[in-house]
């Protein structure tokens, strides 16, 4: 390569003679140095700058001196890929590298250290592995500032890191160290900035080496694996602004010299093992203290009064602790207070009085203590108020007034107290209110007509409220009133509250008919209208909502039939006891699940036997009114009717067993994609009900044992189409099914032959004998009792990912399965996953309806947003279903159990939102603290994944290499 580069150049000599070399020379080189850079690197599409037509300084990237010479590269998320390139340190001037967020790989490029003059080095969030060189002092003598973060680097850092003496900023953090990191860092006296947070350090103590450090502003280890007491050195560095220990194994007590530190403005100490008492009394010099974090320890005792002599306070964070007694009066005197949250300690008194009235305070959460007492007056007073979140207190009076006129308002959780009297009405026209939560207290007032467009969850339900139902809120997601005084009848216009997802107004004094727009609902997953006065029939377009899961119209006036269409929902809750409605049960209701779904419905008949109505089986009254001729007419023709009703039944079930036998060669259509040691009247034959194993995705699943040597077993999908589909659907449906056929991977289930007739389709797969996910997660599986340890759960993650990530990044066009949820990943006999049942159902239930019918595609709890407004799917609802999956692995949790927020998504965010601890919502089976840190790599793994933004989850790809990263860190 170097003898070509000086071809090249003696070649361009040559055909400008007229030039000097003193003009050309410099810049040549500098210019095919980049040329070369460019080629190192996979398909550079953000670098279509760098070509012969502009000026190379000009270049993406690009910084020139005043001589042409190179002296920075920043390339920052630039879409690179590949290798690290060795040209880049044939630029003699280059000072300044930054190539950080691309996709390079590769060890640790060695070939840095022809690179004399850098002084800048970030090649963080790319794909680098391996260890980190004994000899990496060899770096330039110049470096300032190094930065490897968020790599794949092992093993340990080495003591030659401590003679890189000119480092102001070193930052290692997120990656895959797994040995010890040395006290030689101690020695790096300019060091200003350290950063070794999120990797799995052997467990150790602080070195007290450390304390040398005596320019150190920003210590950052949270998740390092320390342990012992916090070193007293540390208590000799008077730069330090930030410090965080957060999430590690430390125990004793707050060194009492940490407030000599008195630049410190953050201190974070959380989910440690700390304890003793905070002592601030007296002198404690801390002038630029801002912010202190001890939440999640074991602290006990009081707040002391001295608190409120921190005159520059401006964030105090001791949540999840054992703080006792009152909270000191004088914390309400701090003139920078802007964020105080105290809750799930043991505080008991009453709130400092003044709170609010003297800071720009945003942020006030003091829920889970023993409270009592009112609300303070002023804790808008600066203008600037958001959140108020005293739930689980003991505390009384009313909501201050000044509440009302607080425009900045967007969170307020005052359940579970006692607070009473009229909510003041301006809280309803905050224009930022998104949550409300007032549920479990003696409120009172009205609702205006119109909620704030904000506002997704209002919970008011055991209060006193009165007046009418909002008719309009448009992104309310959950509202519930239950065990109120409201009246009036349920709006009209329900499509004005179309994001509805829980709707439950039980026991209050609403009248009127239920309105047929509530079929606009169509992300509502439970309704709740019990105990009130309705009248009228039940809608018919309840049974058209396609994620109702519970449905309860108990206790009211309404009459008529059932709806029929009723039978179409996937019901966990039905309860249609105490109305009058008369006639015949549907017979898709007539199931032992609802036996006691229609009590004290007078009028109501079936002929199920398990259900608590009246037969509809009625013996005739007395025939004395009839003449004795006339009933043995009836008698004759009635006979005459079962004699032709056997005869038709005889020939149906001949001609059916004839089907079934194979003994019509045009009645079954085999398509095979494998080599089949079976035939279609093998598989037909075997669709009894003996073999029913389940049902789902509109058909039913049976296991058929082919009867073969090897004890060979096949699962059969039976989807069945009760209209005639027509020749377009047929070949979309063909052309699916050859795609699938042809897919071969590990981790996707094996189609192995599609059987057809007139009215039903049999899609034929391998078996998989540990049967679905959801059984193992959610479920005792067929009696056993024995859990997926954690290693398990791993093996399938990263199974289902490669399964994934092969349909949306391996094959052409990608595959967006669209129903990716624990149901449909399959596990055989070792465990290993398989992608299954890509949505063949759906696609047949189509038959002669237009090709614009639009339908929710997927699982409720599964679905991504984006679905509810758009028919646009595209590999990223996947990966948000994936997410989902993810979060029941870590959890045990369903992906519909979301206590209050719904959805497993948004409480898991919620939950990692509040800071508690991600071992507090563990699967109980799985809480083993050797895999305490992978099991929050997945948990995290699956809340990026379930993010609100399609554009902001990552791909499949990047998905499958963190879940990798966690099975490398338990092998």
């Amino acid at each position: 390569m170097a003898s070509m580069h000086h071809l090249l150049l003696f070649l361009s000599l040559i055909s400008f003679p007229s030039k000097s070399i003193s003009q050309i020379t410099p810049n040549e080189v500098e210019r095919q140095t980049l040329v070369r850079i460019k080629s190192d690197w996979d398909n550079p599409t953000s670098l279509a700058s760098w070509s012969n037509s502009t000026s190379y300084c000009k270049w993406t990237g690009i910084q020139c001196s005043s001589n042409g010479a190179v002296i920075s590269i920043a390339l920052s998320n630039q879409g690179l890929s590949g290798v690290f390139s060795p040209s880049i340190c044939d630029l003699k001037n280059l000072s300044y590298l930054d190539l950080s967020d691309n996709n390079i790989g590769g060890t640790f490029p060695t070939s840095l250290y022809n690179c004399s003059n850098l002084g800048f080095l970030n090649i963080s969030f790319n794909l680098f592995v391996g260890g980190l060189p004994a000899d990496i002092d060899s770096l330039s003598p110049r470096l300032t500032y190094l930065n490897l973060g968020s790599n794949n680097f092992t093993g340990d850092i080495p003591p030659a890191v401590g003679r890189l003496t000119k480092l102001q900023t070193l930052w290692l953090y997120s990656n895959l160290f797994n040995g010890t990191y040395p006290a030689e860092i101690g020695d790096l006296s300019n060091l200003e900035s350290l950063a070794l947070a999120y990797n799995n350090f052997a467990q150790t103590a602080i070195p007290a080496r450390f304390g040398n450090l005596s320019k150190l502003s920003f210590l950052w280890m949270v998740s390092t694996n320390l342990e012992g007491e916090i070193p007293e050195s540390l208590m000799r560095l008077p730069a330090m602004m930030h410090l965080d220990l957060t999430r590690n194994s430390l125990n004793g007590s707050i060194p009492a010299g940490i407030w000599n530190l008195k630049n410190l403005r953050f201190l974070y100490l959380s989910q440690n093992n700390l304890s003793g008492s905070i002592n601030l009394n007296g002198s404690i010099g801390a002038e630029g203290l801002e912010e202190i974090d001890v939440s999640t320890n074991q602290i006990n005792g009081s707040i002391p009064e001295s608190f409120g002599d921190l005159r520059n306070l401006s964030h105090l964070i001791m949540y999840n602790n054992r703080l006792s007694g009152e909270i000191p009066a004088s914390i309400g005197l701090l003139p920078s207070l802007y964020d105080l949250r105290l809750f799930n300690n043991s505080l008991t008194g009453v709130l400092p009085p003044e709170l609010g009235k003297n800071s720009p305070l945003s942020n006030f959460e003091v829920a889970d203590n023993m409270i009592s007492g009112e609300l303070p007056r002023d804790l808008c007073a600066k203008g600037v108020f958001g959140s108020l979140v005293v739930s689980n207190n003991n505390m009384s009076g009313k909501i201050p007034e000044s509440l009302g006129s607080c425009a900045t308002l967007n969170d307020i959780q005052i359940q579970n107290n006692r607070f009473s009297g009229d909510v003041p009405v301006g809280i309803w026209s905050a224009t930022y209110l998104t949550t409300v939560l007032m549920h479990d207290n003696a409120l009172s007032g009205t609702l205006p007509d119109k909620l704030p467009g904000n506002l997704t969850r209002l919970q008011i339900e055991r209060n006193r409220f009165t007046g009418s139902i909002p008719s309009s809120a448009g992104n309310l997601v959950v509202l519930t009133a239950t065990d109120n005084l409201f009246s009036g009848e349920i709006p009209a216009n329900l499509n004005r509250i179309s994001s509805l997802q829980n709707l439950k107004l039980a026991r209050n004094r609403i009248s009127g008919g239920i309105p047929a727009s509530i079929s606009t609902l169509t992300s509502l997953t439970e309704l709740d209208l019990s105990g009130n006065s309705l009248s009228g029939e039940i809608p018919a377009g309840i049974g058209s909502l396609p994620v109702l899961t519970s449905l309860d119209l108990s206790s009211n006036r309404l009459s008529g039939d059932i709806p029929p269409q009723i039978g179409n929902l996937k019901l966990n809750n039905l309860n249609l006891s105490s109305n009058d409605l008369s006639g015949e049960i549907p017979a898709s209701l007539e199931s032992p699940a609802y036996s006691n779904s229609f009590l004290s419905n007078a009028r109501l008949c079936s002929s199920d036997a398990t259900l608590v109505v009246r037969s509809c089986d009625r013996q005739s009254g007395s025939s004395g009114g009839i003449s004795r001729g006339l009933r043995i007419l009836f008698l004759v023709l009635g006979a005459v009717v079962f004699v032709i009703a056997v005869a038709f039944a005889f020939i149906v079930v001949r001609e059916y067993r004839k089907r079934s036998e194979g003994s019509d060669p045009a009645a079954w259509k085999l398509t095979s994609f494998q080599m089949l040691n079976f035939s279609e009247n093998v598989i037909v034959r075997g669709l009894v009900d003996e073999n029913l194993i389940g049902c789902g995705g509109g058909g039913k699943v049976f296991r058929i044992s082919l009867g073969s040597r090897g004890g060979e077993i096949v699962a059969v999908k039976k989807i069945y189409n009760a209209r005639k589909s027509d020749s377009k659907l047929e070949r979309e449906f063909e052309s699916e099914v050859k795609t699938l056929g042809s897919i071969r991977h590990t981790n996707i289930v094996k189609l192995l032959c599609c059987i057809s007739s007139v009215d039903s389709k049999l899609l034929v797969y391998e078996y998989m004998g540990n049967g679905s996910l959801d059984r193992w997660i959610h479920q005792t599986m067929w009696g056993q009792s024995r859990p997926l340890d954690w290693p398990t759960r791993v093996q399938i993650a990263v199974g289902a990912a490669r399964g994934l990530c092969y349909m949306h990044h391996e094959i052409s066009p990608p595959i967006v399965h669209r129903d990716v949820k624990s149901s449909n990943i399959l596990l055989d006999s070792e465990f290993r996953a398989r992608i299954a049942d890509f949505g063949l159902a759906r696609m047949l239930v189509k038959a002669g309806e237009p090709d614009t019918v639009s339908a929710v595609a997927g699982s409720f709890g599964y679905m991504a947003p984006e679905c509810a407004y758009t028919r646009k799917v595209n590999e990223k609802n996947d990966v948000y279903s994936f997410g989902v999956v993810l979060l029941e692995l870590t959890t045990g949790r369903e992906a519909t159990d979301g206590g209050e927020y719904g959805s497993l998504a948004e409480w898991a965010w919620r939950h990692l939102q509040d800071g508690s601890e991600i071992s507090d919502v563990t699967a109980k089976e799985i809480r083993d603290p050797t895999y305490l840190a992978e099991i929050e790599v997945m948990f995290k793994l699956g809340i990026i994944c379930t993010g609100t933004l399609p554009s902001a989850r990552p791909t499949m790809k990047e998905v499958l290499q963190m879940l990798l990263r966690c099975e490398q860190m338990h092998e």
